[in-house]
């Protein structure tokens, strides 16, 4: 059988070397005519792959992540007329005292990963106030972490595995169309009034890191915007740009979706 023109599909990609042993495994699953369940993968990654796959008409791409809203996913790979079967997931429950030392999702997200969790192991994080957070992971990894201890920056966790059932999961959001007309299509104008957040809180965000712009991260809350563009705020879900024009007062008016 004829193998996927690797060189062809990863021309262009701004994260080659991710998007390659994906590509295997498409190749392992029309080879071998044996569905593929990948590890977690970013968002962007995934989008990526169905596009530059999705023109295959002997490939199916479907995901899972645990939860209906799930960004990071594990791809099920297989041909159009094999049967889906679903990924071995689980949750992890991370417990700690975090009221005098606050951690955001990268936090747990490291401290896991320095106790030998692999990349490919952790799903979707959110955190459970002062608590701590929950997570979904691979059902191997929830029982090599299960009773173990992690720090997540100054503070000691117990992890302990969970029933996907038995998460608190995040609250879940209905799309929603806004309009709004603001003086620059600045980042930081663009978002406050797409989030419903004041103009120094997103400023903030953005400089803390907990901005991305079509999948990238990004720093400088002056960035300007186009129509098209996705802004995601971590916690507060996704706004995308649907329609920017510009007013008879200098000003612009935008269309956006917070989904």
């Amino acid at each position: 059988m004829v193998m996927l023109p690797r060189e062809q599909l990863l021309q262009g990609s701004r994260r080659p070397e991710a998007l390659l042993p994906l590509i295997a495994l498409a190749d392992q699953a029309l080879r071998t005519w044996e569905p593929v369940w990948s590890s977690f993968v970013a968002a962007d990654l995934r989008e990526e792959l169905e596009q530059r796959l999705g023109a295959l008409s002997e490939l199916t791409i479907s995901s899972a992540g645990g939860w209906p809203e799930a960004e990071r996913r594990c791809l099920l790979l297989r041909r159009f007329d094999v049967a889906d079967d679903s990924p071995a997931l689980a949750g992890l429950i991370v417990s700690g005292n975090f009221l005098f030392d606050p951690a955001d999702p990268d936090d747990m997200r490291r401290g896991l990963l320095a106790i030998g969790a692999e990349p490919g192991d952790l799903g979707d994080i959110w955190l459970r106030g002062d608590r701590g957070a929950q997570l979904v992971v691979s059902e191997a990894a929830a029982e090599r972490l299960h009773g173990r201890t992690a720090l997540v920056r100054t503070v000691e966790v117990q992890l302990e595995r969970a029933a996907l059932s038995a998460l608190q999961l995040p609250a879940a959001r209905s799309p929603r169309e806004l309009s709004s007309v603001e003086a620059s299509v600045r980042l930081d104008a663009v978002a406050s009034a797409g989030f419903g957040l004041s103009r120094n809180r997103m400023v903030e965000q953005i400089r803390a890191g907990a901005v991305r712009i079509n999948w990238q991260p990004v720093s400088s809350p002056s960035k300007e915007l186009a129509c098209g563009d996705r802004i995601r705020l971590e916690g507060r879900g996704e706004l995308e740009i649907l329609e920017i024009q510009p007013t008879k007062r200098d000003r612009w008016r935008l269309r956006m979706i917070r989904r």
